[in-house]
């Protein structure tokens, strides 16, 4: 089959119910994005202890991540999806009941964020590394930008308001939610048949098996410069929204929005984001990948540096909304080049030794944002962190169009090899 009518093929029966899976489990994980800082101000009021919260969600992504893409390559990736969905609705469920019955607090809260945190690290590492194993190559792109496109409306679109409305109903139904959710989504990934394993020895140790992760990413200037510019913008936008919830929400704050106003307010960046996904392909194709990545750098600090010059929501939202639309074409070009660019029985560890670099600095932004805006206050958050999203720039120097294809022709070829030594 010709790379043009890979394209264009139908992406298959298998794919949609991951598809459909991949939704019901964003769904929740966007109706938790707010319900948890939403929860938490009624329990404390302190930016230190808020920004706390999110640090202890993304933590894992820090200390777990390189373990989760071990597993990944060395078990069934679908199964492990099954077991890292089963624990999130587990954890939940307890968190749910504790809140039910008045025993909840800023500390529960703590301990769920970092379990549910350690399960998504799990969920989200196999889950980016099964798709070349459902759809062709050069299809990808599509696959993903369709993937992202469910994901973002679930996540950001209509989880958010989703979450602030059942906030303002009861903390069980917030809670409780997210769970039914999961459980929705597991049924979906256990009819998506088939075996996810990779040609991977299992003679190595995990250690040797992280180790050869790393050993791949240190190896590569490309996907190196990549996830240190995603890590810069991470640790930038996790500052600025770790405290936004403060700067946005009660009679107090500086916008004086409502708690479902607040879900409203971050459904623009949605659905630029979701807008983004459509995009992302002509834009490669007309632009040209390095092009394209240049302008969703300078697009992308609309997304941290709107509110540090105006507190009226409808100017926000129209800086959220374009942010969006460049973040999300960033994220559809890049994940899919990863897949193409990574030899499969390393993709599982490339994706975490990647997310370690790129998604690690996340705690690091929340807890500088609950330093910043204690001392400093809110806005000196989203001025500092403006300036960090601008150094991204410095990084396509190296992300050139002519490394990219190289990078590919290379990722094939070590395919082919694994393929012939495994008895393919």
């Amino acid at each position: 089959m010709t790379s043009e009518r890979a394209a264009s093929a139908p992406l298959g029966s298998r794919y949609w119910r991951l598809w459909t899976s991949s939704a019901l489990s964003n769904l929740a994980d966007g109706v938790m994005k707010v319900a948890l800082p939403l929860v938490a101000i009624r329990y404390t009021d302190s930016p230190a202890l808020i920004a706390g919260l999110t640090f202890a969600f993304t933590l894992p992504w820090l200390v777990f991540a390189l373990l989760a893409g071990a597993l990944a390559d060395r078990y069934d990736r679908r199964r492990l999806m099954l077991v890292a969905n089963v624990a999130r609705a587990a954890f939940l469920g307890f968190l749910t009941i504790a809140a039910v019955a008045g025993a909840g607090s800023i500390w529960l809260l703590y301990a769920a964020a970092v379990c549910i945190g350690v399960a998504e690290t799990v969920y989200d590492t196999s889950s980016q590394s099964i798709l070349p194993q459902l759809v062709d190559k050069a299809a990808l792109s599509r696959a993903n930008g369709r993937l992202y496109a469910a994901e973002l409306t679930t996540n950001e679109f209509v989880g958010p308001p989703l979450g602030g409305f059942l906030v303002a109903a009861g903390i069980g139904l917030a809670f409780g939610t997210p769970v039914l959710l999961w459980v929705a989504a597991i049924g979906m990934l256990l009819l998506v048949r088939g075996r996810f394993t990779t040609d991977h020895p299992r003679t190595t140790t995990i250690r040797a098996d992280i180790v050869e992760g790393l050993r791949f990413l240190r190896g590569s200037t490309l996907l190196r410069t990549l996830a240190v510019m995603v890590g810069g913008f991470n640790f930038a936008s996790s500052a600025v929204f770790t405290v936004f919830v403060l700067y946005a929400v009660g009679p107090s704050s500086a916008m004086k929005l409502t708690d479902p106003g607040y879900g409203l307010l971050l459904t623009a960046s949605a659905l630029g984001s979701v807008a983004g996904t459509f995009l992302a392909e002509p834009a490669e194709r007309l632009l040209g990948r390095s092009k394209a990545l240049t302008l969703t750098v300078l697009g992308s600090l609309l997304t941290v540096a709107t509110p540090a010059f105006t507190t009226n929501p409808y100017i926000i939202g129209a800086g959220f909304l374009l942010g969006g639309v460049t973040v999300s074409i960033w994220n559809v070009i890049t994940v899919s080049l990863r897949q193409r660019v990574t030899p499969q029985r390393l993709l599982g560890r490339l994706n975490s030794a990647y997310r370690v670099l790129a998604w690690g600095t996340m705690p690091l932004g929340a807890a500088a944002a609950g330093v910043i805006a204690q001392f400093f206050g809110i806005p000196a958050v989203f001025l500092s962190m403006s300036v960090v999203a601008l150094a991204m720039l410095i990084g396509m120097i190296w992300v050139t169009d002519a490394r990219m294809a190289a990078a590919e022709t290379a990722a094939e070829k070590a395919d082919e090899r694994d393929h012939a030594a495994f008895g393919g």
